[in-house]
């Protein structure tokens, strides 16, 4: 067992026994897929009322053993995180931006009357568990190591109130490329019957609830022939919000980018970090509330010339149209739009070390192997 101090809490590591052996796990990078596979660790931190956060540790990956009473599984208190490490050409490996998920989970477990794990601890936790499954990190063109921190409230109790006890988990899953050939424009179909979120409801927050209400309308957009889902807002059906698990993004002719912005759409850090690369070029941003109408219209029109969906899995995605009951939205560009597949490339060489880091985005979670 070694032990690693960080901002008040003591990480301890204890081995895995039952660690694949190195053919096994080369075999399984060699064809990873997303979310299929796990590496042979997790790390864990524990809270309740009266002690706060302690017993951080990286150990063996592992079920989880929980009460049939707990809170999490009544009452749904639960958060989760994305993002992914990536190694450099001299074997280093890279994380981008934990700050801003760890901001983002802290917004995430206030919404859901969990305590907020400090922003040290986020990313520390994340820096244990890969430095002691750095092999599981790939290094073909464009894999990384999908990371999933979470937080379920594992109190035994039945009354209706906040938990008083809570674990946090970090896992990991190594991740292929998400587009073997390139990103392939995708057709999104509009969501009239179902909402993802509400005026004052959890939307913002990164919590399952919000994505389990988008797997019935993501099932309507498969028999419609399409690979996505786009939500309206739930006032009035009139204003675009996101789709089941991306944000998206409007390009118009003259370079401006346009995001639907609202208290119930969850704030993107691949779209934030993409619109800041747009303004870094001088190209104007708008967030601001944008109408199903602005979108038809300004295709019809030639003022919007591209669009696509961004998040941590694929990055970014061209979106190729929005079809719904009685219509369709083409594009007027065929294939990818050029200013969406700039964008994305400057984006990724960034994250695998490729281009500087202006911004400092990125931190190193190991040295060069």
């Amino acid at each position: 067992m070694t032990t690693d101090t960080a901002f008040g809490l003591e990480f301890s590591t204890t081995p895995s026994p039952d660690r694949r052996a190195a053919a096994e796990r080369e075999a399984i990078l060699a064809d990873p897929g997303f979310g299929k596979h796990f590496t042979d660790h997790m790390a864990t931190v524990h809270w309740t009322l009266d002690d706060g956060w302690h017993d951080a540790a990286v150990h063996a990956y592992g079920p989880l053993s929980l009460d049939p009473s707990a809170s999490v599984l009544h009452y749904a208190q639960e958060i989760f995180e994305g993002l992914k490490a990536y190694r450099h050409a001299d074997g280093s490996v890279w994380t981008f931006r934990p700050d801003a998920n760890a901001r983002r989970f802290q917004r995430s477990a206030r919404r859901l009357a969990l305590p907020e794990l400090p922003v040290e601890a986020f990313v520390e936790s994340i820096r244990q568990l890969v430095q002691t499954d750095v092999d599981w990190v790939p290094s073909a063109p464009e894999t990384s190591l999908y990371l999933r921190p979470f937080m379920i409230a594992t109190e035994s109790f039945l009354g209706v109130r906040a938990a008083q006890a809570v674990d946090y988990h970090c896992i990991a899953s190594p991740a292929g490329a998400y587009f073997t050939s390139g990103p392939k424009p995708v057709s999104i179909w509009l969501s009239t019957t179902y909402a993802r979120a509400g005026k004052g409801g959890t939307g913002a927050a990164k919590t399952g609830g919000n994505y389990a209400s988008s797997l019935l309308p993501q099932q309507e957009a498969y028999e419609h022939g399409c690979q996505q889902v786009m939500f309206l807002d739930s006032a009035e059906g009139t204003y675009l919000e996101e789709l089941g698990g991306m944000n998206v993004v409007l390009v118009k002719s003259d370079g401006t980018l346009v995001t639907p912005d609202s208290d119930s759409i969850l704030e993107g850090i691949t779209r934030d970090s993409i619109l800041q690369l747009a303004e870094d070029r001088g190209l104007r941003v708008e967030r601001r509330r944008v109408s199903l109408d602005e979108w038809r219209d300004g295709v019809a029109d030639g003022s919007i010339t591209e669009a696509f969906a961004c998040g941590t899995a694929a990055v970014v995605t061209p979106i190729a149209e929005l079809r719904g009951e009685g219509f369709t939205i083409g594009s007027p560009t065929e294939g990818a739009g050029e200013l969406t597949m700039s964008l994305r490339q400057e984006l990724t060489d960034i994250q695998y070390g490729r281009l500087p880091d202006p911004h400092g985005w990125m931190t190193k979670l190991t040295d060069a192997s």
